[in-house]
């Protein structure tokens, strides 16, 4: 092996440097201007202010991306996307059935509450304990309120808004017969010769505003009150009986006491003010009759689907006859005296 006689590196290879000093990653790195170091600083040497530190150029940042939907914050009035169609639909129909549910819970409660109310009532004393309240009388009046009335309180809560449309037409339809009344009389004021239809209005509004309370708007609150049938029956039967006087009332043939459409056109010849009177009269009348003719047939079918029938009437006016105390003396007393006569027949 040759050795080197330079005073290179004896263990070099060829082709490498001998002098591993004159590496250029060496050489680059030695003190220079750029890279000042203790050992070529100079307190006592004024240098110009090195130059500012140059950091490297930034890398380019990358090309923004559209930013995602679940990071991509919503405006307060953009609505909000919960999931698909099918989700937020199946929601909304829960959503939906829930409200409903609730609904029925209610109206379950506010019956519990009143049927709560009612027995109550009844611990207290029975039917003593509730006193009348209608008509709505003074105290000092002699005459004492007839009947028991709490619509919210006795009447389910899916039938209320019918039996007060049902108390608000039996109020209308004596209001009618008052101004029937004072129509009458304007007319009789001015031809003394419709005396006897002025006379009827009188007997009309004594006559039909109790008996039109007793005979129809009581037998229907007591049906749905109980969920009677035999109540409902008597209901039928005398309010038709009544559309059919509101269509007289309306028609108004004169000296029948109604200031109807016939009454008014007739007293339109002599007096245009009091036959004005009659008209209004008669159109109230006539809104009347309407109303009756649409009441009857809305109850009529909520009668058929509480599920009552004849049969259930007849029933019910059997129980409710033999319950009676007066009946069943009366039916003692009877078999009483046919037992005896036929004990002292020979």
């Amino acid at each position: 092996m040759a050795q080197n006689t330079d005073g290179g590196n004896p263990f070099a290879e060829p082709g490498e440097l001998d002098n591993p000093f004159q590496d250029p990653a060496v050489i680059q790195h030695r003190p220079s201007p750029q890279y000042a170091t203790l050992d070529v600083y100079n307190p006592f040497e004024t240098r110009e202010p090195p130059s500012a530190y140059e950091p490297p150029a930034p890398a380019p940042l990358p090309p923004p991306s559209a930013p995602s939907q679940s990071s991509r914050k919503l405006s307060p009035t953009e609505p909000k996307n919960y999931g698909s169609y099918s989700s937020q639909a199946s929601a909304a129909a829960a959503t939906a059935e829930l409200l409903k549910k609730q609904e029925e819970l209610n109206r379950k409660a506010e019956e519990l509450d009143r049927r709560e109310r009612e027995l109550q009532h009844a611990a207290l004393g029975g039917k003593a304990t509730r006193q009348n309240n209608w008509p709505p009388l003074p105290s000092f009046c002699p005459v004492q309120p007839c009947f028991f009335q709490d619509i919210s309180m006795e009447i389910p809560q899916e039938f209320q808004k019918t039996v007060s449309t049902m108390y608000y037409l039996w109020m209308c339809s004596t209001l009618a017969l008052l101004l029937n009344f004072l129509a009458c009389l304007a007319s009789f004021c001015v031809e003394t010769n419709n005396g006897t239809g002025f006379g009827l209005s009188i007997l009309w509004i004594i006559l039909f505003t109790p008996c039109s309370f007793v005979c129809w708007y009581r037998p229907m609150y007591k049906a749905f009150r109980s969920d009677s049938s035999f109540n409902f029956f008597v209901f039928f039967f005398i309010f038709f009986a009544q559309d059919v006087l509101f269509v007289l009332q309306a028609i108004g043939i004169p000296g029948w006491g109604f200031s109807g459409w016939i009454s008014a056109l007739v007293v339109l010849r002599t007096n245009t003010a009091v036959a004005v009177i009659m008209l209004l009269v008669a159109l109230l009348f006539t809104g009347i009759a309407v109303l009756g003719i649409v009441m009857l047939k809305r109850i009529h079918s909520l009668y058929r689907r509480t599920g009552a029938s004849f049969q259930k009437a007849q029933q019910e006016f059997a129980a409710g006859v033999f319950s009676n105390p007066a009946v069943r003396t009366a039916a003692a007393n009877a078999a009483t005296g046919a037992a005896e006569n036929a004990f002292r027949a020979p």
